[in-house]
């Protein structure tokens, strides 16, 4: 009886402790100035099949995310928020999309970089 209730409980333990590593915190930098951008990243993340919270910064370009890495990996995260014209740590989104963002969204260009973002 001991033997089995042993057992059961590191089964139970390991099956628990698995349960939990579904969900990973994760962040990386993406590229981007405003509140316009903020929505635009966020709403797309969170589209994601898997991504559980999104949340992007554009004082420090920070964005955190919530996966269930069951679902989708970072890379897929990076790649769908460079697909709509925010550059990744391992994505650059194509120029055409770039260009088509608002003038207040591309960072790439330095006078966007000067403008009062939060008013956008």
């Amino acid at each position: 009886m001991r033997k089995t209730l042993i057992t059961f409980l590191i089964v139970f333990t390991v099956g628990i402790g698995y349960g939990q590593e579904k969900n990973k915190s994760v962040s990386f930098e993406v590229k981007g100035n405003c509140w316009m951008c903020k929505n635009r990243i966020e709403k797309t993340a969170i589209k994601i099949k898997g991504v559980k919270f999104a949340s992007w910064n554009a004082d420090t370009k920070i964005f955190k995310a919530i996966l269930d890495e069951r679902k989708c990996t970072i890379d897929s995260v990076q790649r769908k928020i460079a697909e709509i014209g925010h550059d990744t740590g391992n994505f650059i989104s194509t120029n055409e999309v770039y260009d088509n963002l608002p003038a207040c969204c591309q960072y790439r260009n330095p006078e966007s970089s000067n403008m009062d973002h939060g008013k956008h």
